[in-house]
């Protein structure tokens, strides 16, 4: 009979599911010391966001084979230390979007009709009804910024209040855009449309501070903004100057940079609507994530695949010793196929060589989604969740085996653009290498910080480029070429030992003859 050590209060509604066959120990709140001390006894724990499961712990859990997150976020756990000693992380990515969904609209009613002002004004004992004229949502326009599963059933619940909806995300497809009803546009155009703005993006570089003060000028007067996806998102300073102003007529956010927000000066504005980070927190939601976790447990400890895992891999030991070391190589072909390309994916293929002709691919299919998948959407994409995440994007995978001899994988993207081309390998030592983009001939390993430089093949290039990158501070580990073309173009693949600040980006971009550079991190996708 497994044990189980369930931590934070978890819903007995999941702790009843697992008792049936399970031996339970709960433990609503327990110190750092205690749980060093049990937790060499139990085969799986349950945690909610309180409880730390660190490297330490890991240390300690002798005998333990699963770890279940009973919510989405799992920056609690050591899930680099965990998955090294072969322990499934699972968690429960589904039970709290519909509440994600719905406080994203209590926001948008609360704002519109300043019910928080209202009613505060109630409790101080006066009756004031000018002061709280409000306006409806129908014929409004909302503009949202990422059409994952939470920004997508805010597009459906606004189109029932009458509202128009217009889209921005970059890997949305016509067809997911024409299913959900709403509107596709550049990021530009729903700024300066949108009555209405709603923020549903993943955290990475790019929309870290995307709302600031160069967007906010971008927008309508009198626009109303809402955020219930990642604080990080939204420059607050420059949100509350906008709120003074005018420029932004009011604001409601459950989410901000730094938690607890603590004293800020948005918080002494009127024309705000603020929360706790409460999105995930209704009774259902914390009931829906309890069930799904233990369902997962169960089905974990069994020996099943299971969907929620962010670090199994649903092949036999055997077969997995033999795929293993092709990992890193298809998650970065994905990860630089999808770099490189710049509008939606409609399929993807992947071309086997002949070396893999006894092999079961299926799991570096789903690998290679992961690499494409994970910078590009908010959920956490895992090997067992991946191709359901794509197909719902719209995005066809085919798996091709091809009859040439040689150790390669080749992953064709093609958008509604065109196509794209990339093609890696494994040399002798094991090592990752990308050995094709497109029609240039090039060898490169896809690790740390790469620029990818399409350029003119003309006398001077590489000093160019090297000048510019030499002024900024930045260090050249190493620098790739490929093969001259009659097209009269190259590209150049340069490891560097930082990322570059926007200015010096830029001056790289600028350089005449220079045509889209590329900046990609491999480290997010690669494992050391």
């Amino acid at each position: 009979m497994h044990k189980i050590l369930v931590l934070d209060g978890v819903s007995e509604l999941g702790v009843k599911i697992l008792e049936k066959t399970c031996k339970i120990t709960e433990i609503p709140k327990i110190s750092y010391e205690e749980l060093l001390e049990i937790i060499k006894d139990y085969d799986a724990v349950i945690v909610r966001s309180a409880t730390k499961i660190t490297e330490e712990v890991l240390d300690k859990a002798i005998n333990l084979k699963v770890i279940g997150r009973a919510g989405v976020g799992v920056d609690n756990i050591d899930i680099k230390a965990a998955t090294k000693k072969g322990i499934i992380v699972l968690n429960a990515p589904n039970g709290n979007t519909n509440a994600a969904t719905e406080h994203t609209m209590a926001l948008m009613l609360s704002l519109t009709r300043a019910i928080p002002q209202a009613h505060a004004s109630m409790k101080a004992g006066r009756w004031d009804r000018k002061s709280f004229l409000g306006l409806e949502l129908k014929d409004r326009t909302l503009g949202v910024l990422g059409l994952g599963r939470i920004g997508a059933g805010v597009a459906s619940r606004a189109q029932a209040f009458g509202m128009k909806v217009l889209a921005y995300d970059p890997y949305l497809s016509n067809e997911r855009a024409e299913q959900l009803s709403v509107k596709k546009c550049e990021m530009d155009e729903v700024l300066a449309n949108a009555d209405f703005l709603t923020l549903h993006l993943p955290l990475t570089d790019e929309t870290k501070g995307m709302i600031n003060k160069n967007s906010i000028a971008k927008m309508k007067k009198g626009v109303r903004i809402i955020n219930a996806a990642r604080g990080e998102c939204i420059n607050l300073d420059d949100l509350v100057v906008a709120l003074k102003e005018g420029k932004v007529a009011g604001a409601a956010l459950d989410v901000f940079p730094s938690e607890p927000l603590g004293e800020h000066e948005i918080t002494k504005l009127d024309n705000v609507v603020l929360t706790p980070h409460l999105g995930a927190s209704t009774i259902e939601a914390q009931e829906g994530v309890a069930v799904d976790v233990a369902i997962a447990i169960k089905e974990a400890l069994n020996g099943q695949m299971v969907a929620s895992a962010l670090n199994a891999v649903p092949v036999s030991p055997d077969m997995l010793n033999k795929i293993k070391p092709y990992f890193n190589l298809v998650k970065a072909l994905g990860y630089i196929a999808c770099a490189i390309t710049n509008s939606p994916i409609k399929e993807v293929k992947i071309e086997y060589s002949n070396v893999f002709k006894d092999l079961d691919t299926r799991a570096l299919n789903q690998m290679m989604l992961c690499g494409l998948l994970n910078s590009i959407l908010q959920e956490r994409i895992n090997i067992v969740n991946a191709p359901m995440i794509a197909q719902e994007r719209g995005i066809h995978l085919v798996e091709q085996k091809s009859d040439y001899n040689v150790n390669s994988i080749k992953v064709t993207i093609i958008s509604e653009l065109g196509e794209h081309e990339i093609t890696g390998a494994l040399m002798s030592d094991k090592s990752a290498y990308i050995t094709a983009i497109d029609e240039y001939e090039i060898k490169f390993e896809p690790s740390g910080v790469l620029l990818l430089i399409p350029h003119d093949n003309v006398p001077g290039m590489i000093g160019l480029i090297g000048t510019a990158l030499g002024n900024a501070g930045i260090n050249i580990s190493s620098m790739q070429v490929s093969k001259t073309h009659k097209s009269g173009e190259n590209i150049m693949a340069i490891s560097i030992n930082k990322k570059p600040l926007k200015a010096d980006f830029k001056n790289i971009c600028d350089i005449a003859g220079v045509h889209g550079v590329k900046l990609i991190d491999c480290s997010e996708i690669c494992d050391d």
